[in-house]
């Protein structure tokens, strides 16, 4: 507990993105990343799986602190049927870009937060549409290149540069950023952690 008697916050990502939209907003909170295997299941929907995966981040952080409250999140990309997760290397990161270039698609965060000692759990995901310009093989090539894809969902990263190729259609621009903030703060205020 805290000198307040409130529980402390843990984050369970180590994604400087989710840390700099939380400490933007005046939280406090401690950093400790998930090793959470991230497994997609067939048998889910983009958003079900998203959802999951966030689920698996913040509850096996709260075993290992369950004093605490813990903010797990998890980005996926979709398009015709297909969902996206991280790339395992640059030639996977080209491939996925190749997917997407020229494609409407959506991004879905899925955002869980567990109260202390796992009593509740409160989750869900947020989706937000984009179209993506047709990229030149150069492009991509450059892109994946210069690192930008490293560790993305889809292999961009809209903030990074992403923008430059990416319109956003209906949504969030932070669903697509990797935290939506509006059920991060909810679910972080019914947990009675406030900026």
């Amino acid at each position: 507990m805290t000198d307040l008697g409130l529980p402390p916050f843990v984050l369970a990502s180590g994604s400087p993105r989710r840390s700099r939209m939380l400490e933007e907003l005046g939280y406090r909170f401690e950093i400790l990343p998930s090793h959470a295997e991230e497994v997609l299941s067939p048998d889910l929907t983009p958003e079900a799986n998203a959802e999951e995966l966030a689920t698996c981040k913040a509850v096996a952080i709260s075993r290992k602190r369950p004093e605490a409250v813990v903010l797990g999140a998890d980005t996926l990309v979709a398009v015709e049927g297909s969902i996206l997760g991280k790339p395992q290397d640059r030639d996977d990161a080209v491939r996925m870009l190749e997917t997407l270039s020229g494609t409407r698609h959506r991004v879905i965060s899925g955002v869980c937060v567990v109260e202390p000692g796992g009593v509740r759990i409160h989750r869900d995901f947020a989706v937000t549409w984009l179209t993506m310009d047709h990229l030149a093989p150069s492009m991509i090539q450059e892109y994946v290149s210069s690192g930008a894809s490293d560790g993305k969902a889809g292999a961009y990263a809209y903030q990074e540069g992403g923008d430059r190729f990416l319109t956003i259609e209906s949504g969030s621009e932070d669903t697509v950023v990797g935290l939506p903030m509006v059920l991060a703060r909810r679910f972080l205020s019914l947990a009675s952690i406030t900026p």
